[in-house]
């Protein structure tokens, strides 16, 4: 399946254009009040001018690349006009936390910045910049080959540049839409978000963040606390000649410590990735990092073009320490939620997938499913209070929970698993306790509560509990195979949170919540923190039941 290339980087460029052999206009040297600087461009301006005011604003963006930033300096495009070029911030640029340098718009609505086969916007081995508040859009040149807002650090040893911000941005038409390089000892950024964003229509990600290679001996992550929140990333499509890699996922966080995606939605990608690919797409997915949190997103008809991949949400090779939660993942090709590795590095560990709601997922792939856990060495997974309902597509038909052979220490507690057919759990594995535990968990299918063991097939839990350990917490016997009785609700949206604008799953009717009590465990008497809050909102009390909705919403 996976994974995952680095991409190389062309540096010529963008940075200082007088440094390429190209003629730039002599900038003269203007005073750097405290407050910084303010030059503007628009189409009527004229770069003999001296950009300080709208009315003697410059026209090119080649005259402002000329321009040497300092902290403090703002440099505005005309709102709803269009600027052909590119621009690069390198070296010579710098702002910092305080008084970052500021890319945006003025006036009304948001400038274009049109790229002709080079990138949109380059910002290379420096920092503290805000671009906001603007649409950079590519053509086919720029598709093939380039960024759209690019973050470059190829400095050596493993220095953080502190302080970027991307916030109000729409970027479309190039090979990654915004993306952040990290160099090949580590170096990269720290501080970044990326808020209120779309990124579309680009080619290999929406999103995306790399850096060196992983070494499980001696990791190093390029980037440090990178915060992704309200971005919208959907139809970026993928190469249909990337048969040795994966391309058209919606947001990727690569070599990152400590990093968020949340309230964002990714949908519609991938559709044209390689139908060769070894490795394929997914909406939103981390890999080569640790401490993420993929929180209160939504991930939805997310495709691929081969047989591998086009899921919802996945923790790939590489990640540690880190948290799916609340999420909302339905109609993908692959699986809702994915657990991989194709390392037996032991690096794939401590890792948590709760309260969130998987419907209808695998559409196209049978060998998925809602839940996919696969990998040698996946140590100390904690799945626990989801919801997941897995309905055929046709002749496709993916159980509720796929486990494939060679797993560590995995346990699945307190989940709601449907199906309308059997398997509703898959274990490729007989797994023993010691690789895999089952408890407290809801497995419901018109056809009975079927789950596949290694080669066998049981009927009914009481055989599957005899035969292997499963569903028992000393005497006593756990799980269920109860109706849950879900309804399909839609919730409004809570300001940008995005899972109100999907089918989601309510709580079990009070009927059939009757019929699952007594099924659940006591997570807190196993040592796994049961979470504050449920899927909604809804803040939890002693001990939750089944799911990733225990109890009702609050009206």
């Amino acid at each position: 399946m996976r994974r995952r290339s680095i991409y190389r980087v062309g540096l010529c460029a963008l940075a200082l254009l007088a440094g390429c052999g190209v003629n730039v206009p002599h900038v003269p040297v203007l005073e750097n009040p405290r407050a910084g600087r303010t030059f503007y461009l628009s189409p009527d301006g004229d770069d003999g001018d001296d950009g300080r005011a709208p009315r003697t604003a410059w026209r090119t963006l080649r005259r402002a690349d000329a321009v040497r930033l300092q902290p403090g300096d703002r440099l505005l495009l005309k709102g709803g006009t269009r600027f052909p070029g590119t621009l690069s911030i390198g070296p010579g640029d710098a702002g910092n936390a305080r008084r970052p340098v500021v890319i945006g718009s003025y006036g009304t609505g948001r400038a274009v910045i049109a790229a002709a086969g080079t990138r949109g916007i380059g910002v290379y081995d420096t920092s503290g910049v805000v671009v906001r508040d603007l649409i950079v859009a590519g053509d086919a040149t720029s598709y093939r080959s380039q960024d759209g807002v690019g973050f470059v650090s190829d400095l050596p040893g493993k220095r953080k540049l502190p302080y970027l911000r991307v916030t109000g941005v729409d970027v479309s038409g190039f090979r990654n839409g915004i993306r952040l390089h990290g160099g090949r000892e580590g170096a990269g950024f720290r501080d970044v978000v990326v808020d209120d964003c779309a990124v579309h229509g680009n080619r290999d990600a929406g999103l995306v963040s790399d850096g060196p290679a992983f070494d499980a001996h001696a990791p190093e992550y390029a980037h440090e606390r990178v915060t992704v929140s309200k971005v919208v990333a959907y139809r970026n499509d993928g190469d249909p000649g990337a048969a040795g890699h994966n391309t058209g996922s919606g947001i990727v966080l690569g070599s990152v410590r400590q990093g968020v995606v949340e309230g964002s939605d990714a949908h519609d990608n991938g559709a044209s990735s390689s139908p060769r690919a070894v490795e394929g797409p997914e909406g939103i997915w981390t890999y080569d990092s640790t401490r993420i949190v993929l929180q209160r997103n939504v991930a939805h008809d997310n495709h691929s073009g081969s047989r591998v991949d086009g899921g919802g949400f996945d923790l790939d090779n590489n990640v540690s320490h880190s948290l799916m939660q609340y999420n909302l993942s339905y109609g993908n090709d692959g699986a809702g939620f994915l657990a991989f590795t194709a390392v037996p590095d032991n690096a794939h560990t401590d890792n948590t997938i709760r309260y969130n709601i998987g419907r209808d997922n695998a559409r196209k792939l049978a060998d998925y499913g809602g839940i996919v856990v696969v990998g040698s060495r996946i140590g100390s997974l904690a799945i626990y209070q989801n919801t997941v309902v897995a309905r055929a597509n046709g002749s496709v038909r993916a159980p509720a929970l796929r486990l494939r052979p060679r797993l560590g220490a995995v346990s699945v507690r307190n989940n709601v698993f449907v199906a309308d057919g059997s398997p509703v759990v898959a274990g490729q594995g007989a797994f023993g306790t010691s690789e895999v535990v089952m408890q407290g968990n809801d497995y419901h299918s018109p056809e009975g509560p079927g789950v596949q063991w290694g080669e066998r097939r049981y009927s009914d839990l009481a055989a599957w509990r005899k035969e292997t350990g499963q569903e028992t917490q000393g005497r006593r016997a756990t799980g269920t195979g109860a109706d849950p009785c879900l309804a399909e609700v839609r919730v409004p949206a809570a300001g940008r949170d995005p899972r109100g604008t999907g089918p989601t799953l309510g709580a079990p009717t009070s009927r059939c919540a009757r019929a699952l009590a007594g099924a659940a465990v006591d997570l807190r008497a196993v040592g796994i923190d049961a979470g504050p809050v449920d899927y909604f909102g809804t803040p939890l009390t002693g001990t939750p039941g089944l799911g990733a909705v225990p109890v009702a919403p609050k009206a």
